[in-house]
């Protein structure tokens, strides 16, 4: 070998051999949490983990004015199933819950908090990651409520880095309820405000909750 192709030929030893001895550096944990939309539709699945049910919707989520509509979408094959709307208004603290073929109406107390798709600003990082391979990659933050003196979570968020859309929300209540939920074709915005407003049949609505069997 000429001293030339030596001298080439080191220097390009040279310049692989560090990118072979050091690996990629891991995501730098970011300072804070990102800020996720305050209104938006798309669809989700939510995943009862003691059921094995999975329930699918459209939802309409508005933090503004703090209210959130899911209209349960038919995928099953089930002969006697019902499907419902649900209008959670939390400012009024009231549910309405309306059978889609029949527009029966429930109107319920609202018991429970407003809790946003969103991610505390106390939470904990946990990591940051690619969903799907090569090419058609997103980039996504994993955040959870873990604190050092407790050993496991009761809430784990997973949330893309460019738009902080949710991508998946898992919750454990009481050691025991854990409910996993995916959403996806998410769209800034609301289309249609008016899907907040109650039909006219949940004027004379009942104050139970009315079963998913016929």
């Amino acid at each position: 070998m000429t001293p030339l192709l030596t001298l080439v030929f080191v220097f390009a030893l040279g310049a692989v051999l560090p990118a072979l001895s050091h690996p990629k550096p891991a995501f730098a944990p970011p300072s804070k949490p990102c800020l996720a939309p305050l209104q938006w539709e798309g669809r989700s699945v939510e995943y009862d983990h003691n059921t094995g049910r999975n329930t699918r919707a459209m939802v309409s989520y508005d933090a503004q004015n703090q209210r959130i509509r899911l209209l349960q979408q038919n995928k099953r094959h089930t002969p006697c199933q019902k499907y419902f709307e649900f209008i959670y208004l939390f400012k009024s603290q009231v549910l309405f819950q309306i059978e889609q073929k029949t527009k029966q109406c429930s109107k319920i107390t609202l018991t429970q908090a407003w809790d946003p798709f969103d991610i505390p600003i106390n939470s904990t990082y946990e990591d940051q990651y690619f969903i799907g391979g090569p090419g058609d990659m997103i980039e996504v933050q994993e955040w959870s409520d873990r604190k050092p003196a407790r050993k496991n979570e009761a809430w784990v968020g997973v949330y893309t880095v460019k738009d902080c859309y949710p991508v998946q929300e898992t919750y454990t209540r009481n050691s025991s309820v854990t409910t996993s939920t995916r959403f996806f074709d998410l769209q800034l915005g609301i289309s249609d405000p008016e899907v907040f407003t109650p039909p006219s049949s949940c004027q004379s609505a009942r104050p139970e909750w009315m079963d998913y069997d016929c």
